[in-house]
């Protein structure tokens, strides 16, 4: 019997305006947050150049936001509480949405579940306010108003208690409401914001002036803080009706959760899942499994290839062609990065030059306690360093072959080369060397590794990937569906050297299979690759994998740390750095050097103020 079975016939009553308006408060108010958010776009939408908002614990007592926008007259305002009514679209075309609201939901949905009070005034009109408690709604009266609109929310899910149990903290619930702001400041850089939480400012940005990048690069900077910007490669690209731009930081300069990726299309604040895997692809082979690239992008196209109306809350989007949004993001992010060469972040010299501050020193030392002067052998062997002169002894460790360059090991003066000459090499495992302003630390394992990586993949691209045949295919057995999907992107497949066939029904048979990946599991990574089809529509299992051969071999191929090296093999791996695309980081996604300027050294020893 089934459970959700009346035992008699249910009568089919049509639902009254206030309980309409309840139930879709739950899909477009789950928090104070999302409240903000719908007035805020609604100033927006209205041209408002300046935004202020005040909450008051948490927005759940309080959420006021003033505009100076177009604002409304006496006769709009009764309309604009009114479900399914806006002046966003007129119906006729659902794709042809330039504006943030077009649902005609919001206004009417916040005064089902709290007191909204609306003051407003249109150019040439007279000022009016209106008020709704819980769906009931007052004729509107004439009122003192400014240009643009005052929208009160006060006692939010009054109406509807049990909302109230699943709010969190009056902290936690500022500090969203206060990422709705900044979300939203980052996609109009024209307009000033101003946020106050109980009586007391917590952001605040200025409109900013000028062209348009330079705008959102100081927007940027304002709310994302200077260290990004020092640290973000700017993006620029344009493809197939699609153009992205905006700030990509490097692998190096990372988060420990996905709380700083801004993804805004057309406009839009989002969180879609095609985007952020396009992001891990992106990143795939220069960011450690445990970090989250910082970014801020922006994918602008025509209103007609994409579709918003996905999703109440309109934080999930749907693209006419998704692999052509998701490939420009990878492709304009793995460009950047390979244009950056051996760029890494600023912020690993700052933590360098941490690790060097000395600790406090104890107040009183003990009375047995006596200084000693070491002698010059005790400090040199507890530096171990190496001066970089020819003819050390050989070690069975793998030797640093330079690529055929006539200047890979030609002498470099001292600020000629962006990495500097190599000066001295220390613990046998790491190169000292000074540049025109300060000195460069390199970890000569990770450096060639990730060399010795760039190279190999440079040679599977150029002579593609070598397949082996099986000598007896592997019968893969799937739902007929599923065949049909993984057959569409087979051509793909057999570029990476993986080979499969139909075998009537939903089976499918693997008949070669990449010859670097020599135990591979093909029914596991073929259900893999599905998993991710039907998650993202693509998969880059595959190429992941053979990454991570590439990258073994690479590991065990390059030079080995407690190898001493020569002047000369130094100085080439320091040129060969400059000139190869994405040395900045190793395989893992840690960097392979760090820089340490002239003047933060001379503050450590207390030469300079």
């Amino acid at each position: 019997m089934n459970s959700h079975a009346p035992h008699i016939r249910p009568v089919i009553r049509q639902l009254d305006e206030a309980t309409a308006n309840r139930i879709a408060a739950g899909e477009v108010v789950e928090r104070p947050a999302s409240a903000v958010k719908e007035l805020v776009e609604n100033a927006l939408d209205a041209g408002a150049t300046r935004v202020e908002i005040c909450i008051e614990e948490g927005g759940k007592r309080l959420i006021r936001v003033t505009d100076d926008g177009c604002g409304m007259t006496p006769q709009d305002l009764p309309l604009a509480l009114s479900r399914h009514a806006t002046s966003k679209i007129d119906g006729s075309d659902l794709l042809a949405i330039t504006s943030f609201g077009f649902r005609g939901e919001a206004l009417a949905s916040l005064g089902a579940v709290g007191r909204l009070t609306i003051t407003s005034r249109a150019p040439g009109e007279e000022g009016a306010v209106i008020a709704v408690t819980g769906g009931r709604m007052t004729p509107p009266r004439p009122a003192a108003a400014n240009r643009g609109s005052v929208v009160e929310l006060r006692d939010l899910f009054f109406a509807t208690p049990a909302r109230l149990k699943f709010l969190r903290t009056e902290r936690a619930e500022t500090q969203a409401v206060a990422e709705v702001v900044r979300r939203l400041a980052m996609a109009e850089p024209y307009v000033g914001f101003c946020l106050s939480a109980d009586g007391r400012e917590i952001f605040r940005a200025d409109a900013e002036q000028g062209e348009l990048f330079g705008a959102l690069t100081t927007r940027l900077t304002r709310i994302m803080g200077p260290e990004f910007i020092d640290n973000a490669l700017p993006i620029d690209a344009e493809r197939d009706g699609l153009a992205l731009t905006g700030f990509a930081a490097l692998p190096t300069y990372s988060r420990g959760a996905a709380v700083a990726q801004h993804l805004f299309v057309n406009g839009r604040p989002v969180r879609d899942k095609l985007l952020t895997g396009a992001l891990r692809a992106g990143y795939m082979d220069v960011m450690a499994a445990s970090r989250y690239p910082a970014v801020v992008l922006f994918l602008n196209c025509d209103p007609q290839l994409v579709d918003v109306n996905v999703h109440p809350a309109k934080a999930e989007v749907r693209f006419r062609d998704p692999q052509a949004a998701r490939g420009l993001i990878v492709s304009a992010l793995r460009h950047a990065m390979a244009q950056a060469g051996h760029r890494a972040s600023t912020t690993v010299g700052a933590a360098t030059l941490r690790a060097f501050q000395p600790e406090p020193a104890p107040t009183r030392a003990p009375a047995a306690w006596r200084p000693e002067t070491p002698s010059a052998p005790a400090i040199r062997a507890a530096l171990d360093l190496q001066a970089p002169e020819a003819g050390f002894a050989e070690t069975p460790s793998a030797r640093y072959e330079p690529v055929q360059d006539d200047t890979a090991a030609a002498p470099v003066a001292t600020g000629e080369a962006p990495l500097g000459a190599a000066r001295a090499q220390v613990h046998e495992n790491y190169i000292i060397a000074q540049t025109l302003d300060g000195l460069v630390i390199v970890d000569q394992h990770a450096a060639h590794e990730r060399l010795v990586y760039e190279r190999l993949k440079a040679q599977a691209e150029a002579n593609g990937i070598a397949a082996q045949a099986l000598l007896i295919p592997e019968i893969v057995e799937l739902a007929e569906t599923d065949a049909a999907r993984l057959l569409s992107v087979a051509d793909d497949m057999a570029a990476l050297g993986l080979v499969i066939e139909p075998f009537g029904g939903g089976a499918i048979a693997v008949r070669e299979v990449p010859a670097l990946l020599a135990r591979l599991d093909a029914s596991a990574l073929i259900r893999d690759i599905l998993d991710d089809l039907a998650d993202q529509g693509s998969s880059d299992r595959l190429r992941a994998r053979i990454d991570a051969v590439l990258s073994s071999m690479a590991c065990h191929g390059s030079v080995r740390s407690g190898r001493r090296m020569t002047a000369e093999e130094m100085n080439a791996l320091l040129r060969e750095m400059e000139r190869t695309p994405k040395s900045g980081q190793c395989n893992h996604g840690r960097p392979t050097w760090v820089k340490l300027h002239l003047n933060d050294i001379e503050r450590l020893f207390g030469r300079r103020d």
